[in-house]
């Protein structure tokens, strides 16, 4: 086996390699953040109060989303360079074992949000309405985790083994189900119970289920199941799930404290006077980031599963090569992003609220996001190439770092002096310089040559 690539797990390095990868990808992110905008235009349609709790209860769930990002990056960067090695008995192995491994964390998830989320916003939220209305949403919406989870663990194998064309089938299917679901449940269309901001709630979880199915189906229609032997190791391999948790524990804390710090500013936005505009702006922005950052989020994940396979094949000569290749194609899609959010800022924001005291309030903070778009096309490339070096620990380095200094700039700008929504999101600048510098002098260090996992 090892002198062969029967499977076509050895991944080439030119832009049209990286484009087959990368933009599969980008559908398949891209739909569940169509799922995230479509709750918000529709609850949007409920009042600004919604809008602004949809804000809070989305960062919320997105903290265990996060853990489980973190989880299938790991997972993912393993299975890449076992692709790369040409080992394909060992990738069922690794997915078995992340796949124990999710569910446990999605049991905890559920525990915390139902017994502590309570506590939490009850005591960090002024308005007592917006707290009982967040607490009744995420009782519900925290159900649909274990779907999520199963969800990003079939990411990882199907990235990491150079499948990622199927990855839009089941994304599609959450999409569908969860517009119709939304517009039936949230207003009591199409003979559904009007369940208002809940409904939403409802939607989300039998997506996130119908996404799961779906996507097993297609696992098991293509023989991918068989080929890997993905069922055959599901009791527990001391061996192999030390290696994912080794490898993904420090990505899991860097992702979670980095959404964490996301929510403490909308906490602080909440917390200051003017949030009724403040907090469904940069709710808006959220979902802004979420849909237009798609490509770069694609390329930062082909970053780390080609960077990690082609180290597998033993070629770390071509791998700053390879970098630059995605920078150049990430950074050219968010430049022209940005260019069309500063011509046409009125119409993208009138899709989520059409009040005009929210759009002119929006704009400003809008072109502050759109250049920090650009920013975070190459900085996040460059951070999740450290994530294929196999250095996951420098990545949790890195991430705190950032998260320490954009912490306390935003306690600073909203908390203590109070000032506008804009000098708030300009956090973002920060943040992202804060990711880029260590992670470029990381990768051009050479240190990561000597790393095996």
């Amino acid at each position: 086996m090892a002198g062969s690539d029967s499977y076509g797990l050895r991944m080439g390095i030119t832009r049209r390699n990286i484009l087959q990868l990368a933009l599969p990808i980008s559908a398949a992110i891209l739909v569940p953040q169509i799922n995230f905008i479509t709750n918000n235009i529709f609850l949007g349609q409920l009042g600004k109060e919604e809008l602004g709790a949809a804000g809070i209860t989305g960062v919320f769930y997105l903290v265990f989303g996060s853990i489980g990002y973190g989880l299938n990056n790991g997972l993912q960067a393993l299975i890449a360079r076992r692709a790369g090695e040409n080992r394909p008995e060992e990738i069922g192995k690794l997915f078995s074992q992340g796949l124990r491994i999710a569910l446990g964390i999605a049991a905890l998830g559920i525990m915390i949000t139902l017994f502590l989320a309570p506590y939490i916003f009850s005591n960090v939220l002024q308005d007592h309405e917006n707290v009982q209305r967040v607490i009744s949403f995420l009782r519900i919406r925290i159900w649909g985790l274990p779907f999520l989870y199963i969800y990003q663990m079939r990411n990882a194998l199907l990235v990491g083994t150079n499948q990622s064309r199927y990855l839009v089938v089941g994304t599609l299917a959450e999409t569908i189900t969860n517009i119709v679901l939304d517009y039936g449940l949230i207003f009591g269309n199409l003979g559904l119970p009007k369940l208002g901001f809940n409904g939403a709630a409802y939607a989300s979880v039998i997506a996130e289920a119908t996404g799961m199915f779906v996507v097993l189906a297609v696992i098991h229609w293509k023989g991918i199941g068989e080929r890997f032997h993905l069922y055959k190791g599901m009791g527990f391999d001391k061996a192999n799930a030390t290696l994912v948790l080794t490898q993904s524990s420090p990505l899991i804390f860097q992702y979670a404290i980095s959404i964490i710090s996301w929510e403490f500013f909308f906490i602080l936005v909440e917390r200051n006077a003017g949030y009724a505009y403040d907090l469904a702006i940069s709710n808006t922005m959220r979902n802004i980031f979420g849909f237009f950052g798609v490509f770069t989020w694609a390329f930062a994940a082909t970053s780390s599963t080609m960077v990690s396979n082609v180290i597998g094949q033993r070629k770390h000569e071509d791998v700053e090569g390879l970098i630059m290749k995605i920078v150049q194609l990430s950074t050219s899609i968010a430049l022209a992003v940005a260019i069309l959010l500063n011509i046409f800022p009125e119409a993208v924001l009138r899709v989520f609220n059409s009040d005009p005291g929210f759009v002119t309030h929006a704009i400003p903070v809008l072109r502050i996001v759109s250049l920090a778009l650009v920013l975070m096309s190459f900085a996040t490339v460059w951070l999740n190439a450290v994530i294929g070096t196999g250095n996951s620990k420098i990545n949790m380095m890195i991430e705190v770092m950032a998260v320490i200094l954009y912490s306390f700039y935003v306690y600073l700008v909203m908390e203590h002096y109070k000032l506008p929504i804009t000098w708030g999101w300009a956090s973002e600048y920060l943040y992202w310089t804060s990711i880029f510098l260590p992670s470029f002098l990381y990768i051009k260090s050479g240190k990561w040559k000597g790393k095996t996992i």
